[in-house]
């Protein structure tokens, strides 16, 4: 999908808002740009998402922090 860029603001279209929401976080992956869904309420979603597991908080930590640096190219 190709969007336009105005006077510094981006526009999406309304099927994206209604999939996705209209709150995005801008990730900078380099030779490109993500943008990445932001919940209403992040701390609520976080514990839906994570309300079902038996990991600790460590091994937690240590699936997004090794997420986050695949995602990152490292």
């Amino acid at each position: 999908m190709r969007v336009d860029v105005e006077d510094g603001r981006i526009r999406l279209p309304e099927a994206i808002r209604e999939k996705f929401g209209s709150r995005f976080e801008l990730v900078d992956q380099g030779n490109s740009l993500v943008l990445v869904p932001v919940a209403d309420d992040p701390l609520e979603a976080l514990r839906e998402e994570t309300s079902e597991t038996d990991k600790s908080v460590e091994e937690l930590k240590e699936s997004a922090m090794k997420e986050a640096l695949d995602q990152a190219g490292s």
